[in-house]
């Protein structure tokens, strides 16, 4: 049986007196390629964040790779967080620093290296995400939203981790760079044998590289499984969601 590197259990959340999570739980095993989903305010965003260690919920418990990230002191936070990797919605880049530098930036505090050192491995890693060469000593100001995004996966793998979570990786990309963003996540997921939490709204995402699909409604989770396996469910909003693939002139299979 595979190792579960992600378990949530029992998790209820409020936030501003209103009821985002109410017992809500799941897991992820090692090597899984996972998509979360759900409508707008089910709390995906807020749920990554809680099991990355950023909120605290209510009551429920939330492990990683075995340890409690909700009893855990901030120096076993901070050693937890070097065996994963984030990419936030926006990208979070320094806009002062340089394209190398960001990517170095979890070395620079986080290890004793040589900071030469921390920037040739910052370029390997830019290499990594598909960037070219030159583009380590531009301004984030500079680049295109696709290849922002691309740096900010450079900086989330610059710790060699073992799990990578992406908040909406491909929100706000032309189709062609979300598209190729997408194959490149399942490309490093097979490659370096790593486990991805991926929150998304994007349908094409989930036909096309998401091992399984867990989604979220009213506070729990609705489902889990693959995208031919959630149709069974006869869920409304599932039917609607995955209806706009097949109004787009998609097929069902993704064809």
């Amino acid at each position: 049986m595979s190792e579960t590197v992600i378990d949530v259990r029992d998790v209820h959340t409020t936030l501003g007196g209103n009821g985002i999570h109410g017992g809500l739980s799941l897991s992820v095993a090692r090597g899984e390629v996972i998509a979360l989903i759900g409508g707008s305010g089910t709390g995906k965003s807020v749920l990554l964040r809680e099991i990355i260690g950023l909120l605290k919920p209510q009551s429920g418990h939330i492990e990683l790779f075995g340890q409690s990230v909700c009893d855990s002191t901030p120096e076993q936070m901070n050693l937890l967080r070097r065996r994963f990797g984030v990419l936030f919605q926006d990208g979070a880049l320094f806009s002062s620093l340089s394209v190398e530098d960001n990517v170095a930036t979890p070395l620079f505090e986080h290890t004793d290296l040589p900071h030469p050192l921390c920037r040739q491995l910052a370029r390997l890693k830019l290499a990594m995400a598909g960037l070219p060469a030159d583009v380590g000593i531009k301004r984030p100001s500079e680049l295109s939203g696709g290849m922002r995004k691309r740096v900010a996966l450079a900086r989330a793998l610059i710790l060699d981790p073992e799990l990578l979570f992406l908040d909406e990786p491909t929100s706000g990309l032309d189709p062609i760079s979300a598209r190729a963003f997408d194959k490149l996540i399942r490309l490093l997921a097979d490659t370096l044998g790593l486990t991805v939490f991926l929150v998304t709204h994007d349908l094409d995402t989930l036909f096309s590289i998401i091992d399984r699909v867990i989604v979220l409604s009213d506070g729990h989770v609705l489902g889990s499984g693959t995208v031919a396996e959630l149709k069974q469910l006869g869920n409304p909003w599932l039917n609607d969601y995955f209806a706009a693939r097949t109004a787009n002139g998609e097929t069902a299979d993704g064809n």
